[in-house]
């Protein structure tokens, strides 16, 4: 299994209505709302990398308000 945290900027206003989304997104394990340089943290669990690549561009990155996203694989 491939772990990883997503860093999610959203444009402004839109952080607690995209969270549900983000929460609902297949291989999406936890997200919450965070201070600090991104808006939402999302934690990712799947099969392969290429399954975390794809919900982020594919999934989470197609939601209307994500402004940027910045992946982090977890190495343990």
């Amino acid at each position: 299994m491939v772990h990883a945290f997503i860093m999610v900027k959203t444009a402004a206003g839109k952080s607690e209505g995209l969270l549900a989304d983000i929460r609902g997104l297949e291989d999406v394990e936890e997200a919450h709302i965070v201070a600090g340089n991104y808006d939402i943290i999302a934690e990712v669990e799947a099969e392969e990398v290429y399954d975390i690549l794809k919900v982020v561009s594919t999934n989470l990155q197609g939601l209307t308000g994500v402004t940027d996203t910045k992946t982090y694989i977890a190495m343990d």
